[in-house]
């Protein structure tokens, strides 16, 4: 049976919840709803979303300020819906890092389609984006990671983490940002596990965890993505 992707939908008007909700689940998609940013910023931190349709006249944080907050710690796809349809405001949206943009009213079946071409598009391969490092994969729609075509058991930590280092390849990353990313700081002791989760991902993804070509230390820094040198 296919793996149900998690789609958020961050709104403010409860029967534009109440329609794409129902319009996402007939297709097959689990669907989480907020209707203030707070709300969504809380999901977003507490599941795994694949995609976040984000309005952006909230009662309390801009979808502009939200959709900036995500893209400073991921490439999670967001779709954009609002009534302002005026250019400089598609452009604005779209610069900020929206990857799509449908003003209201739209039609839901379109809205569907859009969310559907923008997770087909959302599969990471890593050889694109790290050299030599073709045999290892990362499928952010299924949450699947693969290594010469064996799909690799993580954790959801080991996940975030790995998913976290190769959205930006040769950032380094501090202990405190991983912790900040992955579990927004919530976790008591995490600081002291971070070097722990990072060991038994590299036991999974690399050929020789001694000597990484995925994950690589940056003593006295942290950690970044790289291939193999």
């Amino acid at each position: 049976m296919e793996q149900k992707h998690n789609v958020l939908v961050v709104d403010d008007e409860p029967k534009i919840l109440e329609i794409v909700k129902a319009y996402l689940e007939s297709n097959n998609f689990q669907v989480f709803t907020a209707e203030t940013g707070k709300d969504a910023l809380k999901i977003l931190n507490q599941e795994n979303i694949s995609l976040m349709l984000l309005d952006l006249m909230l009662p309390d944080i801009t979808g502009e300020e939200i959709c900036k907050q995500v893209r400073e710690k991921s490439n999670l796809p967001i779709i954009m819906m609002t009534a302002k349809s005026d250019e400089d405001s598609i452009i604005q949206g779209l610069n900020i890092g929206a990857d799509d943009y449908i003003t209201k009213p739209f039609s839901p079946r379109q809205l569907v389609a859009r969310v559907v071409a923008i997770l087909r598009r959302t599969k990471i391969e890593l050889d694109q984006s790290a050299g030599n490092a073709s045999e290892l994969t990362v499928d952010t729609e299924n949450r699947i990671v693969s290594k010469n075509g064996k799909i690799l058991t993580l954790t959801p930590n080991e996940y975030k983490i790995l998913v976290l280092l190769i959205g930006r390849p040769q950032k380094i990353f501090t202990r405190d940002e991983i912790i900040q990313s992955v579990m927004n700081g919530d976790f008591d002791g995490f600081d002291r596990t971070v070097d722990t989760h990072v060991k038994n991902l590299r036991h999974k993804i690399e050929d020789d965890p001694k000597s990484p070509k995925y994950i690589l230390t940056v003593y006295g820094l942290g950690y970044r993505f790289g291939g193999s040198e």
